[in-house]
């Protein structure tokens, strides 16, 4: 007769796969933090080959994410976890889907400095305001990958500070664009307009994944300040 598994064994599966899950959401937000990382050298560099590989590469990041997706609910369905293990694997599910939307962010921005090559996407007035908005958005992305692996809740804090940031950036951009002194074109009004609020939805989604990180680390949800 076959052997059967006892309870420990089962067990251990199951552990073995929720850690493949939270690596997998790892290799993810490392993806991410790559693709965010080219998109705004490409969006400031004006450097269409770095636009490219960023545009190409997001399949990778949405076919990662489908894979984890599955995953889950096939753990969800064989496994029916309880308590803390199921709050990570639908976490899980929810975080997947942030970090692809961030990996569109990043594809988003890539494509403004491909449409607008060999030029650059905003004017020369802007271009200080959307270097920050990139060192940023860098910054948060590789702070999420040490989130993930580490859940260490001070990472989180930052990353809502440096979202402060970006807002804060984000209303600049529309005080700027909006301003009796704005020399730019039609398009250039549009450009910075939807490269800022891709840059801000970016850091949105990474707040989001932050809280729900948080929560599997302290069982506190964190609700905005303000």
């Amino acid at each position: 007769m076959p052997a059967t598994k006892g309870p420990n064994s089962v067990r251990e599966v199951f552990q073995q796969e929720l850690r493949e899950v939270q690596d997998r959401l790892v290799e993810i937000s490392t993806l991410v933090a790559e693709s965010i990382d080219n998109a705004t050298r490409a969006f400031n560099e004006s450097n269409v080959s770095l636009a490219e590989t960023v545009i190409a590469d997001d399949d990778k990041i949405d076919t990662a994410a489908r894979e984890l997706d599955e995953l889950a609910i096939n753990i969800l369905a064989r496994q029916q976890p309880v308590a803390r293990d199921l709050r990570i694997v639908v976490s899980a599910l929810r975080i997947s889907s942030s970090l692809e939307r961030m990996g569109d962010m990043s594809e988003h921005i890539a494509q403004l400095a491909r449409y607008r090559f060999p030029d650059k996407v905003v004017p020369k007035s802007l271009r200080p305001t959307f270097a920050s908005l990139g060192e940023l958005d860098v910054a948060i992305a590789r702070k999420l990958v040490e989130l993930l692996k580490t859940e260490d809740v001070k990472l989180a804090e930052e990353i809502r500070n440096d979202d402060d940031k970006i807002d804060a950036l984000h209303l600049s951009v529309f005080d700027k664009v909006l301003g009796e002194t704005w020399k730019g074109a039609a398009v250039d009004t549009v450009d910075a307009t939807l490269a800022s609020r891709y840059h801000e939805r970016f850091a949105d989604h990474a707040v989001s994944i932050a809280k729900k990180v948080q929560y599997l680390a302290t069982g506190d949800w964190v609700t905005p300040s303000n």
